[in-house]
């Protein structure tokens, strides 16, 4: 194996990194396409070109320097997708603050940790969303809100939060409407927020993201200008965005996928932002696409799955669509070849990484073979590297050999918020990001993920990588999606159960017959020996997939508890 080459690869390119910050590029932006489309909330009935959103986001950014915001203060941000989201993301990277995305399905408990752990001096939120009343939560976790002026919060649990501002309509004790907020910019000039502009750095953090830890307490990872503004461009760069394109934008702001990927690609590009709904629906998604003639779309798969399987599918004139990104979890073949035929995306692109890696690192190429696109997740991206190691002993393996995927270069994270012990655990010595991910480097460079470390299935001292069985059982034509993952088995270890969403269009399937499906065709210790039959998976508001809540529930439903 000596002569074998190594799994690292660095991705090259022409074109070199933005030296900016992200309020000098929108500027620079919108001095080049003024009249050209930037923001479309089809929701709000908001359409704003670059001159018009340069406008909004320089009065908002006047408004946060106008209530005390300075750089390095933390901003959180606690709602679904919208216009004023988007704004402020703009608007608290021209005066340096530090925006918290804080996750639209987060819980009280959740929701005080992370403003206290951010140290947040103001919270931006909508007044509810699906089935959480926002505005009420707030009021149980700082009562003193009733009796506060807005702007001058003193609640015991949220020792450092001092403003509150509701996307409401009507006004609620202790805080801010939106309107109310934009009007105080009325006392901060122009030429104070230039100045305010013109002190920031690139390096400097500009955003929080909070990981959905498995275990124990979420971490924030810090982001900077440099982090996230190069890795929307060569994102897009990747999928040759232009300002003629209009992307759909129907994954959350509050996650990288929405507002790095989303928001900054079309933003270094003079493209449009358009977003279809305040949440994922595929009706809205299919009525943006056709109606404002997207040519590109983004989503995870299951979102793909759900559009391809509206009822109102075929009505939908889906042709001016191009390009895309599916990223989340990897792209079944089947959804792959609906997706390049049906909706004309044939150069739909899968993207890998993770929100401490702003969060690309690999992603496939247009012209990348059907195989490649469906079996890897590309090679790695511009002005990064990538290495696969053996998790024992810190190696690089043989191209083709299993181990950790590591990660180096401009995209990998300042650090996990005030967790010095949790950010060198993640960056080696050397700057290297270690994904938990398992994987492989091929000849040509490409990387197949083969499972997380902690999701492996250990059978009988065979290693079972859930994802090889998931892609076997997607061939069956009744299964429209499936998951897999290991329970606890007193003989082998670990046995595996699948969890199984039948396809509504197709005849009824019995474990037995899956079962049956699987024999002769993948080794015996991969046949799962457990199949569940479900409507929908655990998932997290990104659309990932929580094996951790699948397994606690088969365990649960098996009696294997002891």
């Amino acid at each position: 194996m000596t002569n074998a080459l190594p799994s690292y690869s660095s991705g090259t390119s022409n074109k070199p990194l933005i030296g900016m910050t992200i309020g000098d590029k929108f500027d620079q932006i919108a001095a080049t396409y003024p009249d050209n489309d930037a923001l479309i909330v089809r929701h709000q009935g908001i359409r704003w070109s670059y001159r018009e959103f340069q406008q909004q986001v320089n009065r908002c950014a006047r408004a946060l320097l106008a209530v005390g915001i300075r750089k390095g203060d933390r901003v959180g941000i606690w709602s679904p997708n919208n216009a004023q989201w988007t704004t402020l993301q703009f608007a608290t990277a021209k005066v340096g603050a530090i925006l918290v995305n804080i996750n639209p399905a987060y819980r009280l408990h959740e929701l005080e940790y992370a403003l206290n752990h951010s140290e947040a001096r103001m919270l931006v939120i909508a007044e509810r969303f699906k089935s959480s009343d926002y505005t009420q939560m707030l009021y149980e976790l700082a009562p003193e809100l009733k009796a506060a002026a807005p702007g001058e919060l003193k609640a015991a649990k949220l020792s450092h939060l001092e403003i509150l501002v509701n996307l409401a309509e009507q006004p609620y004790d202790g805080m801010w409407r939106w309107d109310d907020l934009i009007e105080q910019a009325d006392g901060t000039d122009e030429a104070r927020l230039a100045e305010a502009q013109s002190g920031l750095q690139f390096d400097d953090p500009i955003n929080i993201q909070y990981t959905s830890g498995t275990t124990g307490f979420p971490k924030g990872a810090t982001l900077t200008h440099h982090n996230i503004l190069n890795n929307g461009y060569f994102v897009a760069e990747s999928m040759k965005l232009t300002d003629q394109d209009r992307l759909v934008i129907p994954v959350p702001l509050y996650h990288c996928f929405g507002m790095v990927m989303g928001n900054l690609g079309c933003m270094t590009h003079g493209a449009t932002m358009i977003y279809p709904g305040e949440g994922f629906e595929p009706k809205s998604v299919l009525d943006a696409v056709a109606e404002e003639r997207a040519t590109a779309l983004y989503g995870v798969p299951t979102m793909f799955i759900a559009e391809l399987e509206h009822p109102d599918f075929a009505q939908y004139d889906l042709s001016s669509l191009r390009t895309g990104i599916m990223a989340g979890s990897l792209c079944p073949s089947e959804v792959m070849k609906a997706v390049n035929s049906k909706m004309h995306m044939q150069e739909v692109q899968i993207a890998y990484g993770m929100t401490e890696t702003s969060p690309v690192s690999t992603q496939t190429a247009a012209d990348d073979p059907f195989d490649k696109r469906v079996t890897t997740v590309g090679r790695t991206q511009p002005h990064l590297e990538s290495k696969v190691i053996d998790p024992a002993t810190g190696g690089v393996v043989p191209r083709g050999e299993i181990g950790e995927l590591c990660t180096r270069g401009y995209s990998v994270m300042l650090k996990y918020w005030n967790n010095e012990e949790a950010t060198r655990d993640a960056i080696d010595e050397n700057g290297w990001m270690h994904t938990g991910d398992l994987a492989t480097m091929d000849e040509e460079g490409y990387i197949q993920i083969v499972g997380r470390i902690k999701d492996m299935v250990i059978r009988g001292g065979e290693n079972v990588y859930p994802k090889e069985v998931e892609e076997f059982l997607y061939s069956h034509p009744a299964v429209s999606d499936v998951q897999v993952t290991g329970v606890p088995d007193k003989k082998y270890g670990e046995e595996l159960i699948a969890w199984v969403k039948l396809r509504t269009d197709a005849d009824p399937v019995t474990e037995d017959e899956l079962r049956a499906f699987c024999k002769g065709q993948i080794t015996h210790f991969k046949i799962p020996r457990y199949f569940k039959f479900v409507e929908e998976f655990p998932m997290t508001v990104t659309g990932k997939i929580q094996k951790f809540k699948m397994r606690e529930i088969s365990i649960k439903e098996l009696g294997l508890d002891d």
